[in-house]
């Protein structure tokens, strides 16, 4: 792992040698504006690194005086399609773009070869800096003898980071809420960071993998951080101005409560004149600020954060609110659907947190603003390790949905484990709520683009690393690549991460390195999955801060997180029939095929069944000989991890070496601890023995 661009970013992916194929080349550059000049400056670095040569043509006209001398043996063009007149092979590619593609849009671009030439064209300047970054993905092939054309355009128009970053240090979450790499790149101790190169060389990550939009700070809104929409907002405008140049556009986390705790009315009511006039004034004041601003993040209602329901009035209402506020300058309200009761009393069953999302707002679908983004987590609870996709997203075709995922690993290994999470991402987003060619993917795009894309928990911090575990940043690369093109394979994208952060070296060894990779993430999160929490029951981990095992950590408490385990099974029942009803938020098919614990997959079987001990899976297993199996494979996994790593040593990065070392070392022995403390407590609640006669604690 190295760096390059501007601030020579350190242990990531887009190290120098990446560039090597595009840093060796005589290039033209036809355009003009911030994210041309980007395009220019990588390539400049590149080519004074290699010994290319980057030419510049700002718009119609010749490059010089003598534009045909000046242009002999270029080999890659980025043009944009208005910078005309475009020499001959950008020229012929242009008109066949006419031909065969149609508009491109924001993001999109053409890459062919002609002529013995590379050209990327795009109609926006976003286009040329993804086009820019995709020809290092594809390093000297881009440059090779098939003629190719090939058409690249973002599945989604959002591709968003939330930061749960807290401007104070938080005297229990600390200054990054569920952060697990250090503190935050934005802020510490209460003030903002002085030197924002970090941020600028994080904003170079994000455009390399499509990432178009971060959210600054926590969507738990506390003291400090609501006064970033005021008089703080000069704050928020100087992350803007470092993340502008790489097509990132920054969004902002704010209280509901806004008016009364940051303007002194006595309501924050959504239909009061007052209110309103209070949310349209700040909302100019910001975009005065920063004109390119991208909108609000809003938790309302939920864990004790405000929200409109103190006013009689409804999650639509409360939206529609700031969505009309932001309407003039095209910005967006990102709700989040993560709305639940937390104070749940344990023993009544037929309250079911699973629900909560569904039943608060499927009701109210095209009753939102069109500007408005409801967001929603891909799973009815948090994030589990397995969850089946959440009901909500096939139950409102009139409002824009974004999809939520989370990069920081709080429930699969707090980046403390490997767990490559875009095997899961991809199952997700190629789910069919009705068993038709419309996917989770294709609902968060929209049918005309227009889509609430996709949004993560960010998993970065000021850790040297970035995400702590080095190999955790696959997960974030992973993101922002699903997040441009939901249909590409997990192992490719991780194929592709590999190529980028480790380069191949003088000293040879980069088919180990690749190979290793592969076989340490590629099955991960099933591998973190057959350790942890069985069948998809979830939360059998330790109240607070949620890593390591603790089965009946949250068993007896309010917030709705139990997997009813007793001396005869396990598992909630979820069904029509006689639990919570859950089932039947599903469309068909899924409404059946859950409702039935033999149709049920067995993955998520104990998400929506209480079945005995003896219960046959669909693998012929029982539910109980699958605990005490997946449980000792696991952790046998695991084990292998350490071997496998070890042989890479002298190939790579001391530091990246021991570090990534120091993190299996853990995983082992957290995995073990999960082994044994599962698999001993569901021997002594069922007091069935292992078939193998292993033994158990």
């Amino acid at each position: 792992m190295g760096g390059a661009g501007p601030g020579e970013v350190h242990a990531a992916w887009l190290p120098p040698e990446a560039f090597r194929a595009v840093g060796s080349r005589r290039v033209l550059v036809c355009g003009a504006g911030t994210l041309v000049g980007t395009v220019r400056r990588e390539l400049a670095q590149a080519c004074g690194r290699y010994g290319g040569t980057v030419l510049w043509q700002p718009g119609p006209g010749p490059v010089d005086a003598d534009p045909e001398d000046r242009t002999a043996g270029v080999d890659l063009v980025l043009a944009l399609s208005a910078a005309g007149p475009l020499p001959a092979a950008a020229a012929e590619v242009a008109a066949q773009c006419r031909r065969r593609a149609g508009a491109l849009g924001a993001g999109g671009f053409v890459l062919a070869r002609t002529a013995d030439v590379t050209v990327v064209l795009a109609e926006e300047p976003a286009g040329l800096l993804y086009g820019l970054f995709h020809l290092v993905r594809l390093g000297g092939s881009a440059f090779g003898a098939a003629p190719g054309w090939e058409r690249h355009r973002p599945a989604m128009r959002l591709r968003m980071l939330d930061h749960w970053d807290n401007v104070d240090v938080h005297p229990l979450m600390g200054q990054v809420e569920r952060g697990y790499a250090g503190g935050s790149i934005f802020w510490r101790d209460g003030s903002p960071r002085g030197d924002l190169t970090r941020v600028r060389d994080y904003g170079r990550l994000l455009a390399a993998c499509g990432v178009n939009a971060v959210s600054v700070n926590n969507v738990n809104v506390h003291a400090t951080e609501a006064r970033l929409l005021t008089d703080r907002l000069g704050d928020v405008a100087a992350i803007a101005d470092v993340l502008r140049p790489y097509g990132i556009r920054v969004h902002l986390s704010v209280t509901f409560a806004a008016p009364v705790v940051l303007g002194g009315l006595p309501t924050a009511d959504p239909l009061d004149a007052d209110v309103r006039a209070w949310w349209a004034g700040t909302t100019r004041q910001v975009y005065d600020r920063i004109p390119d601003f991208g909108g609000y993040v809003v938790k309302a209602d939920s864990e004790g954060q405000p929200g409109p329901f103190t006013y009689g009035r409804s999650h639509a209402e409360g939206a529609n609110l700031l969505a009309e506020a932001l309407a003039p300058f095209r910005g967006v309200v990102h709700w989040r659907a993560f709305v639940y009761d937390h104070r749940q009393d344990w023993r009544d069953r037929s309250t079911d947190r699973a629900r909560a999302a569904f039943d608060h707002f499927a009701p109210l679908d095209g009753r939102f603003r069109s500007n408005v983004v409801l967001q929603v987590k891909h799973g009815p609870m948090d994030f589990q390790a397995r969850e089946p996709v959440s009901p909500v997203l096939a139950a409102m075709p009139a409002t824009r949905l974004a999809v939520e995922l989370q990069v920081t690993q709080e429930y699969t290994g707090q980046q403390r484990h490997v767990c490559y999470l875009a095997t899961w991402w991809s199952e997700v987003l190629g789910f069919a709520p009705w068993g038709d060619h419309r996917t989770v993917a294709t609902l968060a795009a929209g049918d005309s683009g227009d889509g609430g894309g996709l949004v993560a928990v960010a998993n970065v911090g000021d850790d040297p690393f970035w995400t702590g575990h080095p190999l955790a940043q696959a997960n974030l690369y992973a993101f922002g690549r699903l997040a441009w093109d939901p249909r590409l394979d997990p192992a490719a994208v991780l194929d592709e991460w590999i190529g980028l952060t480790f380069p191949p070296a003088p000293a040879g060894g980069h088919d180990l390195v690749r190979r290793t990779l592969h076989e340490m993430m590629d099955d991960s999160w099933r591998t973190y999955e057959r350790y942890t929490a069985p069948l998809g029951v979830g939360f059998m981990v330790r109240p607070g801060h949620h890593y390591g095992p603790d089965v009946d950590g949250y068993e007896y408490t309010p917030w709705g997180t139990y997997h009813f385990a007793d001396r005869d099974g396990v598992g909630v029942d979820r069904t029509r029939a006689s639990g919570t009803g859950f089932t039947g938020q599903y469309p068909q098919p899924w409404c059946d095929v859950y409702e039935s614990p033999d149709r049920c997959p067995d993955e998520p079987l104990l998400f929506f069944h209480h079945v005995p001990y003896g219960h046959v899976l669909h693998d012929g297993s029982t539910v109980i000989q699958h605990i005490y199996d997946t449980h000792f494979a696991g952790a046998e996994q695991v084990a292998a991890l350490p071997r496998r790593w070890d042989r890479l040593a002298g190939l790579l990065d001391p530091g990246v070496h021991a570090r990534v070392r120091e993190r299996l070392d853990e995983q082992v022995r957290s995995a073990e601890e999960w082994r044994d403390q599962v698999n001993a407590y569901f021997f002594r609640k069922s007091g069935v023995p292992d078939a193998h006669g292993r033994r158990i604690p």
